[in-house]
């Protein structure tokens, strides 16, 4: 998978940052829950939570806010590490089985 370096700098420092990274994890897993296993619907929601994360973080952390200071706050696509991230930390979806399976 192939992400934007706004994505890299968010997961760099996830993976930086344990008690950051936990949270989150956390967060993917209760977002994919909450919508049921459905993962287009979890990854737009975590696009957002992301991107909010990153503009709060922009304000007080390094390395976001020297990013933000050069090249200023423009949204940009987090949708990639959303998806990633369910990958990772999410519970795969329940499989469907087939029809007439344990007859």
């Amino acid at each position: 998978m192939s992400l934007n370096r706004t994505e890299q700098t968010l997961f760099d420092y996830l993976r930086a940052n344990p008690e950051e990274r936990r949270h989150w994890e956390s967060k993917v897993r209760t977002t994919a829950a909450a919508c049921s296993g459905d993962i287009h619907e979890a990854s737009i929601l975590l696009d957002s939570y992301l991107w909010d994360y990153y503009r709060e973080r922009s304000e007080v952390a390094s390395p976001f806010r020297e990013i933000v200071a050069r090249e200023g706050l423009q949204r940009t696509s987090l949708r990639n590490l959303a998806d990633y991230l369910i990958r990772l930390w999410a519970p795969p979806p329940p499989k469907k089985r087939p029809a007439g399976y344990g007859m």
